[in-house]
């Protein structure tokens, strides 16, 4: 089975619908142990226009929310989701909110390299902004989250340092929102069922049944 899972490392829905997923197959793979799934990651840039270094985190509040009590209201209720998710999301320490063109790079990069690890690599991404805080806009940052995932430091390091797979990113991006995607995270499962929104793991698992059902052939007219 093939999931593509077109999503941001800056976006906590995406990272509490990664670990919901993650839930929903544990529990597929209670019935099917052997089940093979394949996760093709996708990017989707929720601030394209910041600047490559990224912008103080209280200006983007304020931009975005009016102000750091309005996104407190309004971080609480993905907290709370978190929390039942095993994450301990941790908004208070981000400091500068990235732009994630390096960061989608780097998940393309790693894709091509070993995409056994991608998996690992995307979470970490996740868990470096959402707990620890990290500036995932930087490329010495992006490295080494790189490494600990497995990955060649060097090679990653010199994909960031380079324009690489820019025009791919920046494709996939648009052809995800010429598909009319307008949030994320947004799943496919084996190019059959889309679902838009980090669902909870019954949804996921009725979505990837429909996906698993057979194909039935409309009868022929008379």
């Amino acid at each position: 089975m093939k999931i593509d899972i077109v999503s941001d490392v800056v976006c906590p829905w995406c990272y509490i619908g990664k670990r919901r997923l993650a839930r929903a197959l544990a529990t597929l793979r209670e019935s099917e142990p052997a089940l093979d799934v394949t996760l093709r990651w996708h990017p989707f840039q929720l601030n394209p226009d910041l600047p490559r270094g990224g912008i103080d985190r209280r200006s983007y509040l304020d931009a975005k929310f009016g102000g750091p009590s309005r996104a407190a209201q309004i971080y609480e209720r993905v907290r709370e989701a978190g929390r039942e998710s095993g994450l301990a999301l941790a908004f208070d320490r981000i400091e500068r909110q990235p732009n994630t063109l390096d960061a989608h790079r780097l998940i393309a990069w790693a894709q091509r390299e070993n995409p056994a690890r991608a998996d690992d690599l995307v979470e970490r991404l996740f868990r470096a902004y959402f707990v620890d805080g990290a500036f995932v806009g930087d490329a010495d940052t992006l490295a080494t989250l790189a490494a600990d995932a497995g990955y060649d430091r060097e090679g990653a390091a010199a994909l960031l340092a380079s324009d690489a797979l820019r025009d791919d990113v920046a494709a996939a991006d648009e052809r995800a929102r010429s598909l009319g995607i307008q949030g994320v995270p947004f799943f496919v499962f084996d190019g059959r069922v889309a679902l838009s929104g980090a669902h909870e793991p019954a949804t996921l698992l009725d979505a990837i049944a429909q996906a698993r059902a057979p194909v039935t052939q409309a009868p022929p007219r008379q």
